[in-house]
């Protein structure tokens, strides 16, 4: 894991355990076969694909609201 690549991904989602959780869904997903949101190097591994889509912008964390919750307005 390239450490270009965590730092330009940790400029976006700046909660550390999200993104952990995001970079690990997203590897999984490129395992089983999903195509990469953004140009791949050769020398990339899954996880420096996954970490670039979000440095990008192309992979975001959606919030989820339970029933009976409401959103706060920030």
């Amino acid at each position: 894991m390239n450490s270009h690549y965590i730092e330009e991904a940790s400029k976006v989602i700046t909660n550390k355990q999200q993104l952990i959780n995001m970079v690990s869904k997203r590897v999984r997903q490129l395992s089983a076969g999903s195509r990469p949101m953004v140009e791949v190097d050769l020398k990339m591994g899954l996880s420096d694909v996954a970490l670039s889509e979000i440095a990008a912008g192309k992979l975001t964390m959606e919030e989820h609201v339970l029933p009976g919750e409401e959103v706060q307005a920030a």
